[in-house]
């Protein structure tokens, strides 16, 4: 099915062999970048601040990102977007003392910016370039990928940078950009949005109108509500993120440096991550129903195996813990894209996805934060997954809570929208 799709959907394959290019780059910089902070301050509090630093500015660019991404031709956004990533990574390699790691945070807050209008606009245009029935292979193999990549990246790239030095990483990444930018060049679609209302007036320049029109859609569609929160719940994982770095540097360390462990675990991350949607699609099928009775037993997936995490007496056993918990995370990410796809009309879609790119940034920010700040108070880091772990029993029974009050909406044969339409009932 998947290899059938990248055969016949040569746009969604140019976009896909993008991604897959500038993903493996990401994940090679994102363990050099851990291992760079760590190793010239010692400080888990600096790891937390970078993991901040490349979430934050998803929620702060993200509302006028999706305005624009709902206005101006998706596929350039995504274009310009990697180029100005690929020149910026560049500056990672001036950073070689102390007193220069806030070029390190500058750069990175600077490219995420860029992200957040890359993101959007890729999540948006998915719907655009595949029918209804390759939407959801496409997602999970998109998430996949991304999950091998990160794999493969965080893999490899630990070793990379303990054997050769970060700059390598460095180099790797921003060259994935500028490869990933050819590749999305060469696409041929439509990717200018539905047709606007032109901007005519001061106020309309500022995108506060369209922001407020986006906001009122949310406010009517209680299910596209509900979905949205979905990944905010997920973003508990960012206080995880930190822990990994940790554990790989201070409960299970490879060697003389932080990298080769940091990398173990962010490997069997990707692992699990890559095997969540594509192993439940085929066993649950894409029945939009069934995608959202799964989305609270993934939850408490996560929470179960996070807590195993905190006992975990080897490597090995830690490695298997976070990759059956990031298989829940997953279903999560994956099975809400493909449900928000079906739902949003295209018109409101960058809107959306940058608004919830936006909210599940914002939770791991804090999560980060606070993660970080009892790790350099002395609080255990078996300790901390435990309490993280626990915590994901909330949002799970509060999407078990949503779906018991969950009323579906018949479709009529003749309706142009994708058989998902529902509503939760007040």
């Amino acid at each position: 099915m998947y290899l059938s799709l990248l055969r016949r959907n040569r746009n969604f394959r140019l976009l896909y062999i993008g991604q897959t290019i500038s993903q493996l780059g990401d994940w090679f910089n994102t363990v050099a970048v851990y291992s760079l902070l760590l190793d010239l301050t010692g400080s888990a509090r600096a790891v937390a601040l970078m993991l901040i630093v490349q979430m934050l500015p998803f929620g702060i660019v993200g509302p006028l990102a999706g305005v624009v991404v709902d206005r101006l031709n998706r596929r350039r956004i995504m274009i310009a977007a990697d180029l100005v990533r690929g020149c910026l990574i560049l500056g990672l390699l001036v950073v070689r003392r102390t007193d220069q790691v806030w070029i390190a945070y500058a750069v990175t807050a600077l490219a995420v910016s860029a992200q957040a209008f890359f993101e959007p606009a890729r999540t948006a245009t998915i719907p655009n370039v595949t029918s209804g029935d390759e939407l959801l292979p496409a997602n999970a193999l998109s998430s996949a990928t991304w999950s091998a990549m990160l794999a493969i990246g965080a893999s490899v790239g630990g070793v990379v940078t303990a054997v050769f030095g970060r700059d390598v990483a460095f180099i790797v990444n921003s060259a994935s950009f500028f490869i990933s930018a050819l590749f999305i060049m060469a696409t041929r679609y439509d990717a200018t949005p539905a047709r606007r209302p032109p901007l005519t007036s001061l106020m309309a320049l500022t995108g506060l109108p369209d922001l407020v029109e986006g906001f009122r859609y949310v406010r009517r569609q209680g299910h596209v509500a509900a979905l949205m929160l979905v990944k905010a719940g997920w973003g508990l994982a960012g206080g995880i993120l930190l822990l990994l770095a940790i554990f790989g540097q201070r409960v299970f360390p490879i060697g003389s440096g932080s990298a080769a462990g940091i990398g173990v675990l962010y490997g069997a991350r990707g692992v699990g991550a890559a095997l969540g949607p594509i192993t439940l699609r085929w066993i649950l099928g894409q029945k939009p129903s069934t995608l959202r009775r799964t989305i609270g037993p993934a939850y408490f997936m996560i929470g179960v195996f996070y807590v195993a995490l905190s006992v975990a007496p080897v490597l090995s056993l830690a490695t298997v813990c976070v990759l059956f918990a990031h298989f829940g995370g997953s279903i999560l990410w994956v099975f809400s894209t493909v449900l928000l796809q079906m739902e949003v009309p295209d018109e409101f879609r960058g809107r959306v996805f940058a608004a919830e790119l936006a909210l599940v940034t914002l939770t791991s920010s804090l999560s980060s934060y606070l993660t970080g700040h009892y790790l350099d108070a002395g609080t255990s880091p078996r300790t901390v997954s435990a309490v993280l772990g626990a915590m994901f029993f909330v949002p799970g029974l509060v999407w078990l809570l949503i779906l018991s009050r969950w009323k579906e909406t018949p479709v009529s044969p003749g309706d142009a929208t994708p058989p998902s339409r529902s509503v939760p009932v007040a």
